[in-house]
């Protein structure tokens, strides 16, 4: 399928690296002009120069409302509109059981992943997609969709994530569509505890045996922000090479 995206703008916050640097380059071959986000200034103008094309970069903190309204104005200033915000940044500061998590790190997770989609979706609506249209496509995880994995506090924040997106769907069509990817193990420093030391010719034990690649999640957000998905909302689309299936990983 050949998707354009000419004429349209996107906002994808993590992306100075993994997952949102995909996504923002698979725009930005489609056509699309895109700002990237992220908290480290230097790790964002590496990341630009990496994507090329109509990238602009600015420094934003994903969980804070004011860095939220600062960039949709920026985007808003320097490209005359937002068609496409893609909720990637999140944390994960804490391994272990719910039970034993501390509160800070309970907080900062929910500030991150939870808080922080929503702000960002609260300011590209009242910026713009609530009078012109656009598609929201939040970036959860599998480990949102079962309880007793390692990475407790983290899937809390995905779970509620994705009922998150279900409700805005609700809300805000029919001119906004918001969706939601929920990724397997995929091969980013992100998710290097997870990976690294399995080898690079490792088969895992779920039907397509190996990591996921960013580029497999960039293709999906490709699909979400295309008028392809137009009769889509609402939806969760798992993207783990089939691990969530069952068997010895899930």
């Amino acid at each position: 399928m050949d998707i354009n995206l000419e004429g349209r703008v996107a906002v994808v916050t993590g992306a100075s690296r993994g997952i949102g640097a995909a996504i923002a380059t698979a725009y930005v071959q489609a056509g699309a002009q895109v700002v990237i986000t992220a908290r480290k200034p230097e790790g964002l103008s590496k990341a630009a120069a990496e994507i090329g094309g109509d990238v602009h970069a600015i420094a934003a903190h994903a969980g804070k409302e004011d860095d939220a309204a600062r960039v949709v104005a920026e985007t808003l200033e320097k490209f005359g509109r937002l068609d496409i915000l893609v909720n990637n940044a999140a944390t994960n500061p804490y391994m272990g059981p719910v039970i034993d998590a501390e509160l800070p790190a309970w907080d900062k997770t929910f500030e991150v992943n939870l808080r922080g989609p929503l702000i960002w979706a609260q300011a590209a609506y009242r910026g713009w997609m609530k009078e012109h249209g656009g598609s929201i496509i939040n970036i959860s995880s599998i480990d949102g969709l079962s309880a007793g994995g390692p990475l407790a506090v983290y899937g809390v924040t995905k779970s509620a994530l994705i009922f998150l997106t279900q409700q805005l769907a609700t809300e805000v069509g029919p001119g906004v569509r918001v969706n939601v990817l929920a990724p397997g193990l995929v091969k980013t420093d992100f998710a290097r505890a997870l990976w690294e030391g399995a080898g690079e010719d490792a088969k895992f034990p779920w039907p397509l045996q190996r990591l996921g690649r960013p580029e497999d999640i960039a293709n999906a957000a490709l699909f979400l922000a295309s008028d392809a998905s137009s009769w889509v909302t609402g939806g969760l689309f798992v993207i783990d090479g089939g691990g969530s299936l069952g068997g010895p990983f899930s």
